[in-house]
């Protein structure tokens, strides 16, 4: 394990089935290094959130192993590895029956620690919420609320590492875009290392240094943004390139279009054509 790697996959494996035989992550092997903004990229049922939530041993390897700060994660004590590593779920995953600020307060109190109502205003604060929302209900909130006091929840115990497993899947586009920019910011701003899993290359291209994409359980491409958008990566990784790349020439080929109807139906342009 390289000195500046925070996160490392050792040949790590996840097989299924009565007679493991079902393959969800095939022998990855990567570094990730302290500081960075990894996405992880891949059709659904690529193995990439299985690999992910082997990192805070929510998935157990079936083989291999995953150290974190040259530590394998499987001797590390539960509470310790929770602490240092924040976690931002899917479907969000709040207490419906806990206020925002018992949500937000709920890893530290596991550990036996409490969290500050100072602290956790400032948490609300980091992720643009009024300190006030703390004593609100979750149904109380919108998606995209929910959804940054999942984060905030994450950023409770000043972790070392983020987990983000398609955390902005079920928001609309609008607040999805606004979110990945703020926890962007957030990654910047707290000297984070981070590691989302998403399906959509767009957000991975916009907001990642690295993308590592994954196939049939596989690690098939580990390139930058940069390298991706020049070609590089091998075909399932251009296949995911070629989505977002196909919708903007779509959208740029309709704004040209509405253009030069503008142009021909405008008075002077008839005029010099007279």
């Amino acid at each position: 394990m390289t000195a500046e790697a925070l996160l490392r996959f050792d040949a790590a494996e996840r097989r299924y089935g009565a007679r493991n035989d079902v393959v969800a992550v095939g022998g990855v092997s990567c570094e990730i290094a302290r500081g960075s903004f990894v996405a992880l990229v891949g059709a659904s049922g690529s193995g990439k959130s299985t690999l992910l939530k082997m990192v805070n041993t929510l998935v157990e390897p079936s083989a291999g192993r995953v150290l974190f700060s040259g530590e394998d994660v499987a001797t590390l004590k539960p509470s310790t590895l929770r602490r240092r590593v924040g976690y931002v779920f899917q479907g969000i995953g709040l207490f419906p029956h806990f206020r925002v600020g018992e949500n937000i307060a709920i890893g530290p109190r596991l550990a036996g620690e409490t969290l500050p109502s100072e602290r956790v205003a400032e948490l609300l604060t980091l992720v643009e919420l009024e300190p006030d929302m703390a004593s609100r209900m979750p149904d109380e909130l919108s998606g995209g609320q929910r959804q940054r006091v999942g984060v905030a929840r994450a950023l409770a115990g000043d972790p070392e590492l983020l987990l983000m497993d398609e955390p902005f899947g079920a928001l609309d586009p609008v607040t999805r875009d606004a979110l990945g920019e703020r926890v962007r910011e957030l990654h910047d701003e707290l000297g984070l290392t981070t590691v989302m899993v998403t399906h959509d290359m767009a957000e991975a291209l916009l907001l990642a240094d690295r993308v590592m994409v994954m196939d049939a359980g596989e690690l098939v491409a580990d390139e930058t943004p940069r390298s991706l958008l020049a070609g590089k990566g091998g075909e399932v990784a251009q296949s995911l390139v070629a989505v977002p790349r196909d919708q903007a020439e779509k959208l740029a080929a309709m704004e040209e279009s509405i253009a030069a109807k503008a142009r021909a139906q405008s008075p002077s342009t008839r005029g010099a054509s007279a």
